[in-house]
């Protein structure tokens, strides 16, 4: 419907003329008091001008025995790690409630650079839901591995007046920030007094309150409820996080209640569409958390009117004169079954996805690795004592373990027996050919080898497995899909999903990827691995700013140290 004028919104706010759009017969769920109010809803172009009742409607949509609830907010994602485009994402998770978006389009940015950020930009034009873009902190995370781009703070400078762009994002690395490194300062400097997002994992005492000082203002990385409320008392807001892979949920559920959900949000990070298909996405989150005792007022709250106001967005987050018409409607609160979404007063429907524009992709061919052979897995050393990544399930943080490995032919092989298999990351941008070899437990491994392109943030080749020759096959078909996952076992490729764009999302319908998904899936566990979800498990193994052990195509790193290990 567009836009309207200040006459014509004061105007039908008065009912002194029929309202755009009438949702009538409903009740409103007020997220300040926690009331249903039995009332209608008028809506002049975007915005809402009139709850109450007396109302005609130049269009009129009974929503009797239904629920009206503000639209929700997801406070932090990667839309990239959903695997698909933004078009396709807004397809996925728009018609589960979510009206507003809020991403950080780092994966991309590690690979192409801005250009990866002026893509999510123009794309975020062509959306039903709301896209809100916050400006990449850290590309490379770290300077321990290799990514395809590095962005300074001059390179965000241009962006930080967009209308699409919040502020800057996660600042993952923290280390750089309470040592002042000259790089990080300079970013910070550039967006004082703005929104900048946390990333601050276990981060606690003084050099948490540093971490702060800085002007960092949120917290999706808490991971205990001792965690969370630490972060809360110094001021921080905490997002509550269930992902595919990163699942606090039920960590920080009980610290959630009608008080504290003023300043607690919801964020899903990394949630693939097998997991959105087969559970839902922030609805999944909503309902999870009134089942296990939250009430719905703090659920909902935390959805949509908290999201709001931690992140400066004025007109969003009620269903209020004068907010934008973002409005999911549901028939049961606990259930949270959402039936109909308005997107700043636009219904949420196959037609209008059809009518939107699009925006061309980018990335393609970005996989320039060199043809790999089954000696690159070796792992040659001459001390049998051996640094070992071991995988905590629901968890992206690890354990740094100490196993012996005795070393046979100048190797230190795969144990299935031990659960100790070879994990490998393959530098992919061109630049050096890095490849690190090391040690993983934690996916029950027991022939072949999984691969994948989606390798956080740096999104090298990354490939996981107990047979040399497997992994070769694995690592060599990502090159030539362009990029994405692969299962191999005994020589041939069991499954895969190309993901040509920057080796991160695909060109197809979200419902194809998840197709594919279920495939992998199975293939996985075919070969022994039991991890729910291995391949965005594996994806995390590669990022060096949350502890306790990590590998890159550097080597292996000890987050806890900040370093390198020889």
């Amino acid at each position: 419907m567009g836009n309207r004028t200040l006459e014509q919104r004061i105007t039908q706010a008065r009912a002194e003329v029929p309202c755009d759009l009438l949702l009538k017969g409903g009740q409103v769920y007020c997220v300040v008091t926690g009331n249903l109010l039995s009332s209608d809803v008028a809506i002049c172009g975007d915005t809402i001008v009139g709850v109450g009742t007396g109302y005609v409607g130049e269009k009129t949509v009974d929503v009797s025995g239904q629920i009206l609830v503000p639209g929700f907010i997801d406070t932090h994602l990667h839309i990239e790690s959903s695997l698909v485009t933004p078009s396709e994402f807004d397809r996925c998770v728009a018609p589960k409630g979510v009206t507003t978006a809020i991403c950080d389009p780092h994966e991309i940015a590690n690979v192409l650079g801005v250009p990866g950020i002026e893509y999510f930009l123009a794309a975020s034009e062509h959306t039903l839901m709301d896209v809100r873009v916050q400006l990449s902190s850290c590309v490379p995370s770290t300077d321990m591995e290799t990514s395809g781009a590095s962005i300074e703070a001059a390179d965000l400078a241009p962006f930080m007046d967009h209308p699409k762009v919040i502020g800057l994002a996660e600042f993952m690395n923290f280390p750089g920030v309470i040592f002042r490194d000259p790089a990080v300062m300079a970013k910070l400097a550039l967006f004082e007094g703005r929104h900048i997002d946390g990333h601050a994992p276990q981060l606690s005492g003084n050099d948490l309150n540093a971490y702060i000082s800085a002007g960092i203002r949120t917290e999706h990385e808490a991971t205990t409820a001792e965690e969370a409320l630490e972060k809360l008392q110094k001021g921080m807001r905490v997002l509550i996080r269930e992902g595919s892979v990163s699942k606090d949920l039920d960590a920080l559920q009980p610290l959630l209640n009608d008080i504290t959900s003023a300043y607690m949000c919801l964020c899903t990070d990394d949630r693939n569409p097998l997991d959105i298909a087969e559970e839902g996405h922030l609805d999944y989150v909503i309902r999870t958390l009134i089942a296990k005792g939250c009430t719905p007022l703090s659920a909902y709250r935390a959805a949509s009117l908290s999201a709001a106001e931690a992140f400066g967005l004025k007109d969003k987050g009620q269903i209020a004169p004068g907010k934008l018409a973002d409005i999911a409607i549901v028939t049961d609160l606990a259930a949270c079954d959402v039936q109909t979404v308005f997107c700043s007063g636009v219904e949420v429907t196959d037609a209008n996805f059809a009518q939107r524009g699009t925006v061309e992709p980018l990335g393609r061919n970005s996989v320039k690795s060199r043809e790999i052979v089954a000696m690159d897995f070796r792992s040659s050393s001459n001390n049998a004592r051996t640094d070992v990544i071991g995988i905590v399930e629901g968890k992206i943080i690890t354990e740094h373990l100490i196993e012996t490995i005795d070393i046979v032919e100048g190797d230190k092989a795969p144990d299935p027996e031990r659960d100790l298999a070879r994990i490998t990351v393959i530098e992919r941008h061109g630049k050096n050919g890095n490849i690190a070899n090391g040690a993983v437990r934690g996916f029950e491994i027991t022939k072949g080898a999984i691969g994948s392109t989606v390798c956080h943030d740096h999104h090298n080749i990354a490939v996981v497995g107990v047979n040399y020759g497997d992994m070769a096959i694995a690592a060599n078909r990502l090159a030539e899909i362009e990029g994405g996952f692969v299962v191999v076992s005994d020589g041939k490729i069991l499954a895969e999903l190309a993901l040509p764009v920057a080796g991160l999302m695909s060109l197809e319908p979200f419902e194809v990827v998840h197709d594919h998904l279920v495939d992998l899936r199975a293939a996985a566990r075919s070969i022994g691995v039991r991890l729910k979800e291995p391949f965005l498990q594996l994806a995390f193994l590669a990022l060096p700013v949350i502890p306790a052990l990590k590998i890159t195509d550097r080597g292996m790193v000890d987050v806890k140290k900040f370093e390198i290990i020889s």
